[in-house]
């Protein structure tokens, strides 16, 4: 039976290359191989193209091979020094290692969001299902649930004590939670549409959110009064984030751009528009990324560099970009999500920018050098947010695939 297949496969290549001779015109390179091979008569048809296709299915297979002799290589370098007992990196350099440390499942509809506990070893995850969910990430245990909201919970954030928390939902109000009892202490009414993003000032003392309704509105803690409104979007407000020291506040939208406010006046200090496509997501840079910022815009530290603050924004034209918002410039892009950026997390290192997309992946970016030196096939379905710890080595994130996964860094 061998034998029989060998031969076939001989006559086979045979008239492959015989055909591929024909076409290309070289009819006396053809004689002679005819000659040669023994092979009386014309080529036939069926055989047109042959060499070709298995040629390029090679190319393809050979390529395959080496994608997974690499990724091999990495599981093993990764097995030999990534244990987090026999890590040599320093928290600086901390990055989510794949597989999850825990899977956690109960909500009943796509996880919009999940968020740290500033204090406690807590994170709290919302989701479409009209709920708030706490866990307990170093055990992975379910705590509780908070129910208030008629619909889809959008986005929640802490206060810096973490006392407070704060959520919005399509059901057009905010609510605010008391953390220490879970109780719901004050729902505010005002935005006219879906409340997609919602904030703490530094402070603790004001709110800021963002609608489908255009607008962002400041609203007073201890009144649950709206006290300001910023107007300038002309689309839906996807995301509000206010910088560290709460002069600024910036926003994205489905606009294509990205605006900046300053707090005290109302007034749009600048808008950023580079993104061709609606954006979902933004974070302001700490200052210890300031550096690895510059050198990736290849300012020269001594007499060019940027001043900042940074911001860095994600799209669904599937790239991130860095901002210096103090020019108005978009410093750098990073290309290499396969569909929409919908999460942007800065390492509290502040080497890497990590981020969540709906390509099922998180991706951790060397700043400095501009590259994504990890992807992590996180999810089922798409990745919708993430969050980073600052003084814990851990990553999470929610998923339309209903979990939230916790991430051990190392």
């Amino acid at each position: 039976m061998s034998i029989d297949y060998s031969l076939f496969l001989f006559i086979f290549r045979n008239k492959a290359i015989a055909d591929y001779l024909s076409s290309n015109g070289y009819m006396d390179a053809l004689e002679a191989f005819k000659k040669e091979a023994d092979m009386p008569g014309e080529v036939e048809r069926k055989y047109g193209g042959l060499l070709e296709k298995k040629w390029t299915s090679v190319i393809r297979l050979q390529k395959k091979v080496m994608e997974l002799e690499s990724k091999l290589s990495e599981a093993e370098k990764e097995f030999i020094e990534g244990a987090p007992t026999r890590g040599k990196r320093s928290p600086t350099e901390w990055i989510p290692r794949p597989p999850e440390k825990y899977c956690l499942s109960g909500h009943r509809a796509p996880v919009t969001k999940v968020i740290f506990h500033p204090v406690f070893s807590v994170m709290v995850s919302s989701s479409e299902d009209a709920t708030l969910k706490v866990w307990d990430f170093e055990s992975g245990e379910y705590e509780k649930s908070l129910k208030g909201h008629t619909d889809s919970v959008q986005d929640i954030a802490f206060d810096q004590t973490g006392k407070l928390l704060v959520s919005c939902s399509a059901d057009m109000t905010i609510k605010l939670w008391d953390f220490q009892n879970y109780e719901c202490i004050k729902t505010m009414h005002g935005h006219d549409h879906n409340v997609s993003s919602v904030t703490f000032m530094p402070g603790g003392d004001f709110v800021v959110s963002s609608s489908r309704d255009k607008t962002i509105k400041m609203w007073e803690v201890a009144t649950g009064y709206c006290v300001k409104t910023f107007t300038g979007h002309r689309e839906w407000v996807r995301m509000v984030r206010v910088s560290p020291d709460g002069s600024l506040i910036a926003s994205c939208s489905n606009d294509q751009t990205v605006r900046v406010w300053a707090t005290a006046s109302k007034e749009c200090k600048v808008e950023l528009r580079d993104h061709d496509h609606v954006v979902e997501c933004i974070a302001w840079a700490p200052d210890n990324a300031s550096s690895a910022i510059n050198e990736a815009a290849g300012a020269d530290n001594k007499k060019g560099a940027y001043a900042g603050p940074f911001l860095a924004s994600g799209s669904r034209d599937k790239t991130i970009k860095v901002w210096d918002v103090g020019t108005g410039m978009c410093l750098f892009t990073l290309v290499g999500h396969d569909n929409w950026v919908r999460g942007v997390v800065f390492h509290p290192g502040g080497k890497f920018i990590v981020s969540a997309s709906d390509d099922k992946s998180l991706r951790v970016w060397d700043t400095r050098n501009k590259r994504c030196m990890k992807a992590l096939e996180a999810h089922q379905h798409f990745c919708t947010s993430l969050d980073f710890h600052k003084t814990h080595p851990y990553v999470i994130s929610g998923s339309v695939d209903q979990t939230v996964k916790v991430w051990e860094c190392r």
